[in-house]
């Protein structure tokens, strides 16, 4: 387990052998001799005690699940039970899960080489019946640490957090920090996919503690279980979370039978493990596969037939405190339950205590009472019909209210005066029942996207008096912080018109959260086009110049303006491809108005500028950073951030020192006719990356430059085309971009993070 690849491949080895023994095979019964403790840990069948984990145990434990139990620690001690050299401290049959305990990687300041010393760790669980829970997360302790968790998961998983310290001082630095938040400083955790089974953490050299050594010493990082983590100021600046944890943190790992669901394995017959009677199989939420559980009312293990060790009844008479049955009601037992109820002729629930004493009545007391009881119901009835009308009346006017508190929340008055004022504003302030008419009450049929800044739905409203489909964008909170700046910023953003730009049509200040209404752009994203294939379309080396071009020229207009608008997260998921793949710039989720400094740093690891990071001061340059990152990506068809951890813009400053860089090109769609093009269009990407970045282009110089490019490649749209309905509004708009300090999840590796303080 170790972070060996020889040794990772050797085990590999072990377990799809383990696993391959177990299909078509019957579960074995395993021997009464069968050692079922180790180190006060219970170890119920299917688990069992072997010598080896790649063995059974002669019967001990199904196959996969052999246990060890040796002595932890290298000078001896206890003996604990181990899968591997992961140490294991719970089993449960009912959860399917085990709890085990995760070595913590360590990244830290190594004095005498003046160095960063890793440690780092993996496990890999692929080809065993074995899968991380969701209730883990990747976690990231340190005041100068981005940490990187690597795993397969549909293909390349990549995510990561950072955290990062404010100060510089000692008193600076720990006064920033906070006990029981995680958020981004000093803390960071972002949450895992379901099915992951590898994981591997890798810590990125440029950010390290060799500056602050003093202060902050070592980076931690780990998957663990969330559940009960509280963050301590003392796990930042010292190596209080390995003292905490012992070098170890509690990881929940899901287990489950075989691959298939449970329709399929009853099926076949010879390899069904519930084979206990009063057992039924639940089928995995983590995977594929499936676990046993003794029906309700039965208790014990369901993967065993023996009467003495499977499923029982359960007497829950005997156990009143656990099933209660009040005084004086009596119990009585039967098969899968019980049967609580009050003496003869007493009225009442026995389990809850109310056994009242009253006797039952006669045929003419009933008759009376039902006589009664029918006058009774039809008051009742009238009663309640005038209830709910003056309930649901109240219930109009708070939502008028509600709707009106919250106009005034969000600045509707002075955004109204504006308007009134600039009448040729050509935006609409949208009543809240048109946006809920238009989008169906938020149905979740009209979802097109999810994401950190909000979910976007797909509606029809009207602008300038036509019914139009449009994107209907539901905002997370505003900060309270910007609450004054929000509606001025809307005024900014509605007045932006570019051919090059996603248009922002209208609001709604109504509900809880603002509603934004853009126009809708029904194509791909530039993401897609560069890696859906073969479903998509291969742009040549003229197109995505051509491409790059309007975007640049679409943030050179944003960054001119006499309020310059940053963008702050460029890159290709936000780039709409409309009508004759021409550019359209979307997601101002994160940007800012002016060069202000932002509370929570936002971004994409692998676009997101250095600078940036280290003061959380967005400005124009940072921009041509991203977009230079966007532009190297067009040009080789690469990632920003590759599995092997090396970050595209590294590899092309090596090949260019080295010659080698024809050979990063995407060979697709450069030849030797344009060879020449995307060089010069490579060395143009390498300066909008310099550092300071003081010394970068400016956008519309770079615009200028990529359109001459673009004009001397004479090449089609593109190469080859197939399907081109794919949704790029849906995909872009709600951008995956949240402020949590962690990164978010894109397929193959393609990176999506948020960065935070």
């Amino acid at each position: 387990m170790p972070s060996h690849r020889s040794a990772a491949a050797s085990l590999l080895a072990v377990w799809l052998g383990v696993a391959l023994l177990g299909v078509g095979a019957a579960p074995p019964r395993p021997s009464s001799s069968c050692q079922r403790e180790c180190g006060g840990v219970d170890i119920p069948y299917p688990f069992g005690i072997v010598d080896s984990p790649g063995d059974d145990g002669g019967g001990c434990a199904m196959p996969g699940f052999g246990l060890t139990c040796k002595e932890a620690g290298v000078n001896g001690g206890r003996r604990r039970p181990f899968y591997y050299d992961v140490e294991v401290v719970d089993v449960s049959l009912q959860q399917g899960q085990v709890r085990m305990q995760n070595h913590i990687s360590t990244y830290c300041y190594n004095a005498a080489t003046r160095g960063m010393d890793p440690h780092r760790w993996h496990l890999n669980f692929t080809g065993t019946p074995y899968r991380f829970a969701d209730t883990n997360k990747f976690t990231v302790i340190g005041c100068q640490t981005l940490a990187y968790i690597l795993g397969e998961h549909a293909g390349d998983y990549t995510s990561g957090c950072v955290a990062m310290c404010r100060g510089e001082s000692d008193g600076d630095v720990r006064s920033a920090l906070s006990n029981d938040s995680c958020s981004g400083i000093g803390c960071c955790q972002t949450a895992i996919p379901r099915g992951l089974q590898y994981y591997e953490v890798e810590f990125d050299s440029g950010f390290n503690t060799t500056e602050i050594y003093n202060v902050s010493r070592c980076s931690y990082a780990v998957l663990m279980d969330a559940a009960g983590f509280s963050f301590s100021t003392t796990y930042a600046t010292s190596p209080g979370l390995n003292s905490t944890y012992g070098g170890k943190a509690p990881l929940a790992v899901d287990w489950v039978v075989g691959e298939e669901t449970c329709d399929a394995a009853r099926k076949n017959s010879s390899s069904y493990a519930c084979v206990s009677d009063h057992s039924e199989c639940l089928d995995s939420l983590n995977g594929p596969g499936y676990i046993c559980n003794c029906s309700k009312g039965y208790q014990g293990n369901p993967y065993l037939q023996d009467p003495e060790h499977g499923c029982k009844d359960i007497n829950e008479c005997t156990d009143l405190v656990k099933y209660p049955c009040n005084v004086p009601g009596t119990c009585q037992n039967f098969l899968g339950g019980f049967e609580c109820g009050c003496p003869k002729h007493i009225k009442g629930d026995a389990q809850n205590g109310t056994c009242d004493g009253n006797h039952t009545f006669g045929i003419g007391e009933k008759l009376g009472i039902g006589a009664f009881g029918v006058v009774l119901v039809g008051l009742v009835c009238i009663l309640a019909v005038e209830i709910i009308s003056h309930k649901r009346s109240i219930k109009r006017q708070a939502l008028i209210r509600q709707s009106d508190e919250y106009y005034q929340q969000h600045g509707g008055e002075i955004l109204s005066e504006i308007m009134r004022v600039e009448r040729n504003i050509g935006f609409t302030v949208y009543a809240r029942a048109a946006i809920e008419a238009g989008t169906n009450m938020f149905d979740k049929e009209n979802i097109i996207g999810e994401g950190g800044q909000g979910t976007v739905y797909k509606g029809v409203l009207d602008v300038d008096g036509k019914d139009t489909l449009v994107a209907v964008k539901r905002c997370k909170e505003v900060d309270e912080s910007r609450r004054k700046d929000f509606v001025q910023e809307l005024v900014i953003l509605c007045r932006v018109d570019h051919p090059n730009i996603v248009k922002l049509l209208g609001c709604c200040l109504q509900f809880e959260v603002p509603i934004l209404v853009y126009e809708y752009v029904k194509n791909k994203t530039l993401q897609e086009l560069l890696y859906s294939q073969p479903t998509s379309c291969r742009a040549t080396l003229g197109t995505r110049l051509r491409i790059a071009a309007q975007s640049a020229g679409a943030l050179a207009y944003l960054h001119s303006l006499a309020h310059p608008i940053l963008h702050g997260d460029v890159k290709p998921a936000n780039i709409l491809l409309s009508d004759g793949w021409v550019a359209k710039v979307s997601d101002f989720g994160c940007s800012t108005i002016d060069e202000k400094t932002q509370v929570v740093a936002r971004g994409t690891a692998g676009y997101v500028d250095p600078e940036y990071l280290l003061e959380y001061q967005l400005t124009h340059k940072n921009d041509v950073y991203s977009f230079g990152v966007l532009l190297l990506e067009l040009l080789t068809g690469k990632k920003p951030l590759s599995k092997q951890r090396k970050s595209l813009m590294v590899m092309v400053q090596e090949s260019m020192g080295d010659g080698t860089l024809h050979q990063l090109f995407d060979r697709e769609i450069v030849d030797d006719a344009s060879m020449g093009v995307a060089v010069q269009a490579a060395e143009l990407a390498t300066r909008c990356l310099v550092m300071p970045g003081n010394r970068r282009p400016a956008m519309r110089c770079v615009a200028e430059e990529l359109q001459k490019l673009a004009d001397q490649v004479q090449q089609p749209l593109v190469l080859e085309c197939h399907s081109l309905t794919v949704k790029g509004m849906e995909s872009s708009m709600s951008s995956e971009s949240d402020t949590t300090g962690v990164f978010s999840l894109e397929k193959k590796a393609a990176l999506s993070i948020e960065f935070a303080r």
